[in-house]
């Protein structure tokens, strides 16, 4: 667990819902299915932020990129949004998320007895209240170094031979108790023979599905 209010003192975090005028540019939020590593199959809710400073040419979610396209919703808005659906698990995606500092948005959330899940590039630094950290690195911006050891999950998509080399390094620098999975970018079928063979020889990693597109979930 990740939680960056241990320097904070205990009687703010006794009223975490009380952050006025805290607001997040949110491009998306809904309630769904995790499609993807560890959780795949858990009911969860989706906050999806605007911006993007990694911005990857096979991102299916492009329209993150630009944070002024996208409307803010204050803390309160997004966590009677998370109530109300009922979801055990937040998931705080992007874009990339940790462009903002998450610190109010996670604790209001976890203060509903709601677990805080987030995927991020690592390229920025971390903040928030977290149960669950899933790294996802990309070439094109490296992860902080701070980030590495509070991996719970290192995700790496992978297209070509150059992934797996990436992987690893990035592994190297994880906890032991770090899941590792490897995931096929959609557009590139070529990169699931890839995955498999290295697999089969690497039988640490494990291989990642966006199983929400077969699913025909969000």
């Amino acid at each position: 667990m990740y939680n960056s209010f241990e320097h904070i003192d205990s009687d703010v975090l006794q009223n975490p819902e009380e952050y006025p005028g805290v607001e997040y540019p949110i491009m998306e939020h809904f309630y769904t299915i995790q499609g993807e590593g560890v959780h795949t199959g858990k009911a969860a809710y989706f906050i999806r932020t605007g911006g993007c400073d990694v911005q990857c040419w096979w991102c299916d979610v492009k329209d993150s990129w630009d944070e002024s396209k996208h409307p803010k919703m204050t803390v309160d808005e997004i966590v009677s949004e998370v109530q109300k659906s009922g979801a055990p698990i937040a998931v705080i995606t992007g874009g990339e998320p940790l462009l903002h500092d998450l610190d109010a948005l996670t604790n209001s959330i976890k203060n509903i007895g709601v677990n805080t899940h987030i995927e991020t590039s690592g390229s920025s630094p971390l903040s928030g209240n977290f149960d669950w950290i899933t790294l996802s690195p990309k070439r094109f911006k490296k992860p902080l170094d701070e980030v590495f050891p509070y991996v719970d999950e290192l995700k790496v998509v992978v297209l070509t031979k150059k992934d797996l080399v990436w992987a690893e390094e990035n592994a190297a620098k994880c906890p032991d108790s770090t899941k590792l999975f490897l995931q096929p970018e959609w557009d590139t079928p070529d990169s699931i023979k890839l995955i498999v063979n290295y697999v089969k020889e690497h039988p640490e990693w494990g291989i990642s599905l966006q199983t929400h597109k077969y699913l025909q979930v969000p």
